[in-house]
């Protein structure tokens, strides 16, 4: 700017050093930005009307496509990963044994293909087995076998009919309903009473039947006593003596259901509905028993069920918060203060979700839980945008016109706004991608993008307009909450203490009476936006010298930018403001508190560390539902009683194999040693031992002793489902095309580390074998690689982020802006990592949903106090960390203390998904308030980037600073030198 004066160039090349090309860029691309956010600030302040109106308009046509509501309904879709190797395993098995026939055999105790009824039923003394709470059991079973449920009808005029279980029930190859193996044991025990014969022994966890054939029952009875010492249960279930089960404390039963078509379906999902009645009614008139229901909607109507108890705690969040931004925006001048500001930051934030939601219901989109979240991203980031915006606006010189002031203020904080916005989107961006594998981190990273966009178009629009007319209420000198004018000191003598306390402000005339004008007499203050050229100065002697003092030359000489002065009434500043000009400033930059700071630091990554070497994944969907629902005390009762086995694992045999070789069949028995079983080639390889016949057999006698002699027994029966044949010719026996076998492993309190142990060993082992095989349970969907989808997301979030900042650094003047905001973040998500799991808080999709946004509401916090230090120089490194605390530390403190507030009526309601948002959430706002206000300006005053080397001193004699103003006429340059 200065060097542009005709004639005096070559002197102020000679004064200036000549900045790097690069550096230059940076300066030149960083001016036109702010220029165009001038240019855009004062484009709003011209017209409010349009930019305050259109945004409630927009919302409201938007809000009115609620009517196209929809909340998902597939819940396995969005918890469990959606490209799994289990998922196509699945398939597989699907097109070789049909799931939903055999899902009966193939117990899962996470999820179940299909519709179906289950319930615990648990004695509250005793045992089950015993005589009185058998004949109970049976009693229900019968309820609930004739219980019959009435389908709409379809059409005007017909008729509507009733279904009972025998009707809905998933039939055998007999016709007949399948029932848990269970209910037969329990029938022919209760059979033996009524005749007093001898009660058969019941075998735990395989038992015999009466008619001979094998069956597990290891999912079916919990709490399980033997006749073994100390009652412990003995042996592997092979029906040994001994071994007998002496009580159980608890039984499960399921009834499964068929769903052909769509009419079936929506019969079925009645009959649950009345299931769960059934249930209730017969549990209040049986108090000695305990029973605890699940369905196959259970899981979807709890996990859901956490929205509706959401309600009232997010209105609560939303007034608690109202309140105490109203109290942030406000201080003693009551024309100067602003307290309806924080309420319209609120309103803003609120119109910009209710138009996300609009644009969100017209294309389409599904509600679920995790959606809880948005709101909390939106009000973090909104908060904070409003309140760099109005502590910007009260450093701005208050005799300028309303629209140079809101032109400032764009040009002083947008381009800081623009920046964290974009780490916002580029975090929510790519984790919203198809590289994102689990559907629900997916939907939300694009849902809350969406309302990241649209909350910052209105924060430019919206907010900007009424900080326009809140300007017109100071100009004109009108109270900042009841919008009338305040009358001068004079004619206040005579009104009330109380009057004169309300309507205390000061007028600028007053002001300028009792203090000299800004340049005279006072003390100048940097301002972090202005970069240094040399000036001349005035020593003692009246030597002429050169020291370097701040000039702006930011912005081009067609800006009008404002030049930040002191308070000339510190007393009618904000509250925080005096706290932290006069006591925190200096007392966090004080040399005998910095020791503290940094061991505080210290202690701060060692417990991160801890708690980072222990997080745990949580791929059980039922840690995400509401609290005291059906299912969470069904899985919270199955844990207690039936944690001692796994679900039913389906060893896939999916090609054709040499079951005659003597090798093979030493494989297959060798890869289900260690397990419980039920196998049809054990049972085979036995039944042909016990007739003195040889194992190892030519294909086409064992084929043929498998098929008309093992197969047509009837204890055998049943393993006919297990065995595909292959026609090979006429005249041939077939081949066996394809088998499968049950495993039921062992497992201890950790059962769902222990699954996903053994499903990796497993398909370890497959790679290798000879025999081409593949294991399944439908619960494996949701612990295949769950790990990896659950955290990949974060990942690339934190990877993309980075790399946005390492970008930046090319556009931003200081590039250590980018460095120090990088390690910024790094820091605080290690921390809230670290914290969260020492919380209890396991790895799952909504905790990787918090750590992804916490990524941008760090950048919120600690972007602008970075930002408003580097880009000083000349002064000492404290002076720069105090004004820069004053300037961007106090909106850090107003939005953790609001964000805080908020997110604590959000504690008291009962679900697992609101609480582990709490505590992701609450970390997220500490981790980055004490970064930005602890360890920070800490940090900052002994590391890069340096503050001196843009500083010379004189040579000789004492010197005064001196301020030089550039002043163009129609024919010359004058240079007038005011003392500074």
């Amino acid at each position: 700017m200065l060097g542009g004066a005709p004639g005096l160039s070559g002197r102020w090349e000679r004064l200036e050093p000549r900045p790097r090309a690069g550096r230059m860029l940076r300066q030149v691309l960083h001016a036109g930005l702010r220029t165009s956010f001038h240019a855009l600030g004062r484009f709003v302040a011209g017209h409010a009307v349009f930019f305050a109106s259109a945004p409630v308009l927009l919302s409201i046509l938007l809000g009115a496509s609620f009517s196209r509501y929809r909340v998902e309904g597939d819940v396995e879709s969005l918890l469990a990963p959606k490209h799994s190797l289990a998922k196509i395993e699945g398939n597989l098995v699907e097109s070789l044994f049909p799931v939903n026939r055999s899902k009966h055999a193939l117990y899962s105790d996470l999820q179940t293909p299909g519709r179906y009824g289950r319930v615990i039923i648990t004695a509250r003394r005793g045992s089950v087995l015993d005589p009185v709470h058998l004949e109970t059991i049976l009693q229900l079973h019968r309820r609930i076998y004739q219980m019959q449920v009435t389908a709409p009808a379809t059409t005007v005029g017909s008729t509507s009919f009733n279904y009972s279980f025998s009707y809905l029930c998933l039939p055998d190859d007999k016709n007949v309903c399948i029932v848990d193996d269970i209910i037969r044991a329990m029938e022919e025990i209760q059979s033996a009473r009524t005749s007093n014969q001898s009660v058969p022994i019941l075998q735990y966890p395989i038992t015999q039947l009466v008619d001979g054939r094998q069956a597990y029952i290891g999912h079916q009875l919990g709490g399980v006593q033997g006749w073994g010492p100390g009652g412990a249960v003995r042996g592997h279930g092979t029906g040994a003596k001994g071994e007998g089960v002496r009580s159980a404390k608890a039984v499960q039963l399921t009834y499964y259901l068929q769903s052909r078509s769509g009419l079936m379906d929506r019969v079925a999902g009645r009959w649950e509905n009345a299931f769960c009645s059934e249930l209730s009614l017969f549990g209040a008139l049986h108090p000695k028993l305990g029973l605890y229901s699940s369905t196959s909607s259970s899981l979807r109507t709890d996990f859901q069920f956490s929205s509706v108890l959401a309600r009232r705690p997010l209105l609560a969040s939303l007034g608690v918060c109202g309140v105490l931004a109203i109290l942030c925006c406000s201080m003693r001048d009551c024309v100067r203060s602003k307290p309806w500001l924080g309420m319209l930051a609120l309103l803003s934030v609120a119109l910009s979700g209710l138009t996300a939601a609009g644009i969100l219901n017209l294309t389409g989109a599904t509600y679920n839980s995790t959606y809880l979240g948005i709101p909390f991203v939106m009000l973090g980031h909104g908060l904070f945008g409003s309140f760099e915006m109005l502590s910007s606006w009260r450093r701005t010189r208050e005799d300028q016109h309303v629209k140079e002031r809101v032109a400032s203020v764009f040009e002083d904080v947008m381009l800081r706004f623009s920046g964290s916005t974009m780490i916002h989107l580029m975090t929510l961006g790519l984790a919203a991608s198809p590289l994102t594998n689990m559907e629900a981190v997916r939907l939300f990273c694009r849902s809350a993008a969406l309302a990241i966009t649209i909350s910052y178009v209105y924060m430019l629009s919206f907010y900007s307009s009424c900080l326009v007319f809140t300007g017109y209420l100071e100009t004109r000198y009108r109270h900042g909450c009841f919008c009338r004018r305040v009358p001068k000191p004079d004619r206040l003598d005579s009104k009330p203490a109380w009057y004169r306390c309300l309507m205390y402000t000061r007028y600028q005339d007053e002001t300028q009476s009792t203090n000299p004008p800004h340049g005279v007499g006072h003390t100048h203050v940097p301002n972090p936006n202005l970069t240094h050229v040399e000036t001349q100065t005035v020593n003692s002697s009246g030597v002429r010298g050169h020291v370097a003092n701040s000039i702006q030359t930011q912005s081009p000489p067609n800006t009008h930018s404002t030049t930040t002065v002191t308070d000339p009434h510190p007393q009618d500043s904000h509250l925080l403001l005096g706290c932290v000009r006069h006591c925190y400033g200096d007392w966090i930059t004080n040399t005998y508190v910095k020791p503290f700071v940094v061991l505080l630091y210290l202690v701060y990554i060692s417990f991160g560390l801890m708690g980072f070497l222990q997080v745990t994944q949580g791929s059980d969907p039922s840690a995400l539902v509401a609290m005291d629902t059906a299912t969470v005390l069904y899985t919270h009762t199955q844990q207690r009683y039936f944690s001692s086995y796994s679900p039913v694992i389906g060893f896939y045999i999916y090609e054709s194999a040499p079951y005659w070789n003597d090798s093979v069949q030493r494989d297959l028995l060798e890869y289900a040693k260690g397990f419980q079983r039920i196998s049809w080639l054990e049972a085979y390889l036995n039944y042909l031992s016990d007739r003195n016949q040889s194992t190892s057999q030519p294909r086409e006698n064992f084929t043929r002793t498998l098929r008309h002699s093992f197969l047509r027994e009837p204890q055998f029966a049943h393993f006919a489902d297990d065995i595909i044949f292959a026609e090979r010719g006429q005249g041939e026996e077939p081949d066996v095309a394809a088998s499968r076998i049950f495993l039921v492993a062992k497992t201890t309190e950790n059962k769902r580390e222990e699954m996903s142990v053994l499903l990796d060993t497993l398909r370890r082992l497959s790679l290798t074998s000879r025999v081409r095989f593949l294991i399944f349970n439908p619960s494996f969907v949701y612990l295949d690689r769950y790990a990896t989808a659950v955290s990949s997301p974060l990942r690339h979030s934190l990877l993309a982020v980075l790399f946005l900042l390492g970008l930046s650094s090319l556009v931003v003047v200081e590039p250590l802006v980018s460095l120090w905001l990088g390690l910024t973040l790094l820091s605080v998500q290690f921390g809230v990592l670290g914290f969260m799991t020492l919380w209890g808080v396991e790895m799952d999709c909504v905790s990787v949903l918090c750590l992804i946004s916490a990524l941008g509401h760090s950048a919120d916090c600690s972007g602008p106090l970075l930002c408003g230090f580097t880009s000083g120089r000349g002064e000492s490194r404290t002076r720069w960390v105090r004004l820069a605390l004053e300037r961007h530390g106090i909106p850090s403190l107003q939005t953790f203390v609001c964000y805080s507030a908020a997110l604590v009526p959000v504690c008291s309601v009962r679900s697992n998904l609101t609480r582990t948002l709490f505590r992701c959430l609450i970390l997220t706002a500490g981790c980055s308030a004490l970064h930005t206000l602890a360890f920070l300006p800490t940090l900052l005053t002994f590391l890069p980037p340096s503050k001196s080397r843009d500083h010379r001193p004189g040579r000789d004699g004492q010197r005064q600073e001196v301020e030089c103003v550039e002043m163009n006429d129609s024919t010359r340059v004058v240079d007038q030198i005011t003392t500074v």
